[in-house]
């Protein structure tokens, strides 16, 4: 997310705003950053099941996005 896409929000859509679509983006990066390292570690486990971690991690880190990209536009409707 932009710094100038945070600075409309707040000029446009007040501060709760902001902060509803803040807190839904960090919840996202700690979601796939949790996906991330444990994908890490099992394939540190099981070298051989590396395509298949690596593809369910993809898909899971995009549901997560998704679901962030909805938190941001609900925070903006909301504004």
């Amino acid at each position: 997310m932009s710094l100038a896409l945070v600075q409309e929000v707040a000029t446009n859509f007040g501060p709760i705003a902001a902060v509803g679509a803040g807190l839904a983006a960090i919840g996202g990066g700690i979601g796939v950053g949790k996906i991330g390292g444990a994908a890490m570690e099992a394939m540190a486990r099981q070298p051989e099941m590396h395509g298949k971690i690596q593809s369910s991690a993809l898909i899971l880190a995009a549901f997560v996005e998704a679901v962030a990209l909805f938190g941001v536009v609900v925070a903006f409707l909301q504004g």
